[in-house]
């Protein structure tokens, strides 16, 4: 995809659990500035292929690079000053205003002490990911909905760059890693906050790696997709290469037919039952 050295390379990755392989042999290339989309049916390995891109996980095969440089070299800190991460679920019972949970995300560049740069950086993120408006009001309160917009702004308040254009500490692309973002979400703030994420990836050359079940969301604000089965890469490329009627049949276990979206130049898949 880029000349440019990728910012993780996995190769021939494999975790297991109880003898059963979680994810077997995966091989895969993740470029500053994309959104790479892992797909897959429940308990594919797409959550614990994430965690082990954030380090929160280490294969027990195979090697994980991050800029050329074995993870497991970085220190926790510095890890969490060149990638944020939005889990499936995030518990947080402390009445934090919305606005102070956010200012979290700085919690790696500021040393515990957030300035009117990270202030500025947080507000932003909100602004982003249609959070401000909330901004003051007590987290706990909040909708799921609501609560994910200010975890995914949260994840960006963290890799964001500065308001001057900098980037806090190391210059080198950044990543964002998403477990199912958009579960939470009505339609119009699923395609607002991937429109968010890929303004992002595109503006500031962060690598976004997403677990997403969607298809449609996928072809929509995919560049590249990761397709897994029971652990192991079926197939990565571009939206056209991968939704495939044959590769998503297979890779969900359902029956798919592959047409095209009315206004825009994606597949469009549906799945055909009885």
């Amino acid at each position: 995809m880029s000349a440019e050295a990728p910012v993780f390379a996995l190769r021939a990755v494999g975790l297991s659990r109880g003898g059963r392989p979680l994810v077997d042999g995966v091989s895969l290339d993740i470029h500053a500035g994309e959104v790479l989309a892992i797909m897959g049916e429940n308990g594919a390995g797409k959550s614990t292929l994430l965690r082990i891109l954030s380090g929160d996980l280490a294969p027990d095969r195979g090697t994980v690079q991050f800029h050329g440089t074995p993870l497991t070299t970085w220190s926790a800190l510095t890890q969490a000053r060149q990638r944020a991460v939005m889990p499936q679920q995030s518990s947080m019972s402390f009445a934090f205003s919305a606005f102070e949970v956010v200012l979290l995300g700085r919690s790696p560049h500021d040393a515990g002490q957030p300035g009117d740069v990270d202030r500025a950086v947080a507000r932003e993120a909100m602004r982003r990911t249609d959070a401000w408006q909330f901004a003051e009001r007590s987290y706990p309160t909040l909708s799921g909905g609501e609560r994910a917009r200010v975890m995914l702004a949260r994840a960006f308040a963290q890799v964001l760059r500065d308001p001057d254009g900098s980037a806090t500490g190391d210059p080198r692309a950044r990543a964002l890693l998403l477990d199912e973002p958009s579960a939470a979400l009505d339609i119009a703030h699923q395609h607002a906050a991937f429109h968010a994420i890929r303004a992002l990836a595109a503006a500031e050359r962060v690598a976004v790696v997403t677990v997403l079940h969607d298809p449609n969301l996928v072809a929509s604000h995919a560049d590249r997709v990761a397709l897994l089965r029971h652990g192991r890469l079926m197939a990565v490329g571009s939206v056209d290469e991968t939704l495939t009627e044959s590769l998503m049949s297979a890779c969900f276990s359902i029956p798919m037919k592959r047409l095209r979206h009315p206004t825009r130049d994606v597949p469009l898949l549906v799945a055909t039952t009885d």
